[in-house]
């Protein structure tokens, strides 16, 4: 039997009219959604290049918004809309903050809040939150260590997932809570309203709705958002930092966030209580700031357009940290390339202050060039080949 006839006799569930033809899409070009545009459609703007001697040969597009209260007073590479992934966990707990506040240690506190490694400091937090007769109600994903130092082989478990302490943190609220925990990671269980009710709050906007809603990696639902929303909302999180155990739990245990060199764990540790920074995946960073020039909170949304790379957004969060007063160490260096920080990433009040902020330190190996100049030594050969009586063979 033929292919032709196979696909006669047996129709594939997502040909026109099958069961599966309404959630698949039906073009590889991708269809055209109102109000929903795509990476192609919008105004992506370089945030920052790596150049090998003055030559760029990488160049990291994104988007970056400043938000002061619910203003936002800067944004450059667009009003990209976007899923808050993990970075929206600080304000998802916001939505059982009263009833996890006496029942949690302060390490199951930030757990909760964390995008973690999987070490094993992480995995014992995590698995803290619940008895053990109710492990078997978790849901994320089988996954090992996001690091693993040395060779590891490790058993895909559930508590080794980066999502495993929100999980437990959102089971042990729903007991409390008296919810009922079976289907606790789809959008029609009894939380979900609560959390939309929280970012409402946050963005000012009582009869806000996000456009879609989505499965994240960990099972959980995730909301789409613009990336000024994200910093209007992180910006909130900085004027309600003293109403609840969020912001102290997450500065106060910084590695249990994320662990042993994670961006958003060394920002909170240099922030020193002022800046609360989250990361989430596919390229995002939320950063909360505590500062005298910004009384009404401010907050920061990076997101790179390609998805996640740490080292290029460390360099763009060093740079608007930096023009704040708040020094982040550069990343580990680049590999015979330098980066160059875009002016728009800030505001054009602080472009002075951008200047200051260097991309590499004094013991980098300056090594994307050669020590002289190497057309002195680039003459033009004079022999024609190898003189007579010096055949080799």
């Amino acid at each position: 039997m033929e292919m032709s006839d196979l696909t006669e006799h047996n129709p594939s569930s997502v040909s026109p009219g099958r069961p599966g033809s309404g959630v698949y899409p039906t073009t590889p070009l991708g269809e055209i959604h109102e109000g929903i545009p795509t990476g192609r459609d919008v105004e992506w703007e370089p945030l920052v290049d790596f150049r090998r001697n003055d030559v760029s040969e990488n160049t990291i597009h994104g988007a970056v918004a400043w938000a002061h209260g619910n203003e936002v007073i800067h944004s450059f590479g667009g009003n990209v809309l976007c899923y808050g992934r993990s970075m929206m966990k600080p304000l998802l707990m916001k939505t059982f903050v009263d009833v996890l506040d006496s029942e949690l240690s302060s390490e199951q506190k930030a757990i909760a809040c964390s995008s973690h490694n999987g070490d094993t400091e992480h995995v014992a937090a995590a698995q803290s939150i619940l008895n053990e007769s109710e492990w078997g109600l978790m849901q994320c994903p089988l996954d090992v260590p996001l690091i693993q130092f040395g060779r590891q082989v490790r058993r895909p478990r559930r508590w080794f997932h980066t999502c495993s302490g929100e999980h437990a943190a959102i089971l042990k609220a729903l007991r409390l809570k008296g919810i009922n925990r079976a289907g606790y990671t789809l959008p029609q269980s009894e939380w979900f309203p609560l959390f939309i009710e929280v970012l409402r709050g946050f963005l000012g906007q009582p009869d806000w709705n996000p456009v879609r809603v989505a499965k994240d990696g960990c099972g959980l639902p995730t909301v789409s958002n613009t990336v000024n929303e994200l910093a209007v909302m992180f910006a909130g999180l900085a004027t309600t930092k003293d109403e609840d155990w969020i912001w102290e739990s997450m500065c106060n245990h910084p590695d249990l966030v994320g662990g042993f060199n994670r961006l958003d764990s060394t920002i909170l540790k240099c922030g020193e209580g002022k800046v609360l920074a989250k990361e989430g995946a596919d390229g995002l960073l939320g950063l909360s700031v505590i500062h005298p020039k910004y009384p009404k909170g401010l907050g920061i949304t990076i997101k790179i357009a390609h998805g996640w790379n740490a080292q290029a957004t460390w360099y763009v969060a060093r740079a608007v940290l930096g023009v704040l007063g708040i020094e982040l160490r550069n990343p580990y260096p680049l590999h015979r390339q330098k980066a160059f920080i875009v002016p728009g990433v800030v505001p054009p009040d602080l472009l002075k202050n951008l200047e200051s902020v260097v991309t590499w330190d004094e013991w980098d190996p300056d090594s994307d060039r050669w020590y002289y100049d190497w057309r002195q030594y680039s003459v033009p050969s004079n022999h024609d080949g190898p003189p007579e009586g010096n055949n080799p063979e």
